[in-house]
């Protein structure tokens, strides 16, 4: 019983080594970021510019990665498929809710965008900021709420906006409020376009993510 706990544990090691290999190798690829986001000035990874490294990496280290979906939660599996440890990582699921699109596109946006959150967490991939580079939320009794900025967006702005907040409210009425607050930090808006979409909240939910950023 002990040798093979023992055992179970050296293939967990073994897995998260090569994964460690796996994110040097990484960040000394040449990747070029082709994502923009329009509101802060600067670019970020698309899943596309960084999935066929880490396809080739994972080749080269023996490593594999699955996914699955359930309505509530996305999982990351990191398989060593040389000893046959793995390394799990799990992101809340939300829904894309894409102009124009239906509901097959949304899911499959919805897919693309949890993957690349996964990997990103998984291979440990710096992106922008997204906290260092906001200003901090002004508590709602200091400073009103308004939708002077949300307004003065373009139309194909707004709609961004309120898939964000579509998301967001999903994960606020399933009470996962820590959920709420890692995807408003990996959307890394700038201080503008968070009010914008801290304008599309109630004060119900805009108070429970204030304690829970406050606590």
């Amino acid at each position: 019983m002990r040798q093979g706990q023992e055992q179970d544990e050296q293939q967990q090691w073994l897995v998260y080594e090569k994964l460690q290999k796996a994110r040097i190798m990484l960040q000394s690829a040449e990747l070029k970021k082709s994502g923009h986001n329009k509101f802060a000035g600067y670019k970020y990874f698309e899943l596309g510019d960084f999935l066929p490294a880490v396809n080739q990496i994972f080749a080269d280290l023996k490593l594999c990665q699955t996914l699955e979906f359930s309505q509530e939660m996305a999982v990351m599996l990191v398989i060593d498929t040389e000893n046959g440890g793995m390394a799990k990582f799990t992101c809340p699921m939300a829904s894309a809710q894409l102009k124009g699109c239906h509901e097959v596109q949304n899911l499959g946006a919805s897919i693309t965008y949890i993957t690349r959150y996964l990997l990103v967490m998984a291979l440990a991939i710096c992106e922008h900021d997204a906290i260092d580079a906001s200003e901090p939320v002004v508590p709602a009794s200091a400073k009103p709420i308004t939708v002077d900025i949300f307004s003065k967006l373009s139309e194909e702005d707004q709609n961004e906006i309120r898939t964000y907040g579509v998301d967001v409210i999903s994960l606020l009425s399933k009470d996962d409020v820590a959920g709420a607050v890692e995807y408003i930090n990996m959307l890394e808006l700038d201080a503008d376009s968070k009010t914008a979409l801290w304008s599309l909240l109630d004060s119900k939910q805009r108070s429970a993510i204030k304690k829970f950023t406050t606590r």
